[in-house]
């Protein structure tokens, strides 16, 4: 599980580095399109794009780390669960209790 924590931790860095990278593009492409359309504009869309490009991938690795996360707990869970059936349930009804009270307490 410290790998994929690990592997989240480090797909989320680098997302937020993309989406800054795409703020500064988009930033430098409004300066551009508000001064002149020539060449800064055309270099500044090509710089958005990539970026643009960039975090899309990102986002599609930083999802698979998640779902592989959440496979991985559900499979931990399911282990636990068919070793310790009698207390899964005490938790359950615990939980259950639990939040049964918090209801009826409003």
């Amino acid at each position: 599980m410290n790998d994929a924590s690990e592997s989240l931790n480090k797909s989320r860095s680098r997302l937020v580095e993309d989406f800054t990278t795409v703020l500064e593009d988009a930033q430098a492409l409004l300066r551009h399109a508000a001064g002149d359309a020539g060449k800064g504009y055309a270099d500044a869309r090509a710089r958005l794009e990539e970026s643009v490009k960039r975090a899309k991938e990102r986002i599609g690795s930083a999802e698979e780390a998640v779902l592989e996360s959440a496979r991985e707990a559900g499979r931990n869970a399911d282990g636990y669960v068919r070793k310790h059936p009698w207390e899964s349930v005490a938790v359950g009804a615990g939980v259950g209790l639990l939040v049964g009270m918090l209801i009826a307490r409003r």
